[in-house]
């Protein structure tokens, strides 16, 4: 999939996470901030990762405001703004992680 537009999917609520999507020249970035960085960073991008591979991203700026979200919730927000911010018009959902 290819990032055309900026989209944003959560909230900032406790136990959530904003992701933020921007469409870039360059190569995929990826920034994550989180309260709870030092205990799960390591686990928070295996799942940004593991998402974005399995949708074929390897453009764009992903900014993700994390709030102690589990990794359930960071796959369905991240596929979510991926999605809105993608030219793609059909899902493939038995793809997706």
């Amino acid at each position: 999939m290819k990032i055309v537009r900026e989209a944003l999917a959560g909230t900032l609520e406790s136990s959530d996470l904003m992701v933020k999507i921007a469409p870039t020249d360059g190569e995929l970035e990826v920034v994550v901030r989180s309260e709870v960085i030092k205990q799960f960073g390591d686990q928070i991008r295996r799942v940004v990762n593991e998402t974005l591979r399995a949708m074929e991203i390897r453009q764009g700026l992903i900014i993700i405001e994390d709030k102690g979200a589990l990794d359930c919730v960071i796959r369905a927000r991240l596929q979510s703004a991926v999605l809105r911010a993608a030219e793609e018009k059909e899902i493939a959902w038995g793809t997706l992680l």
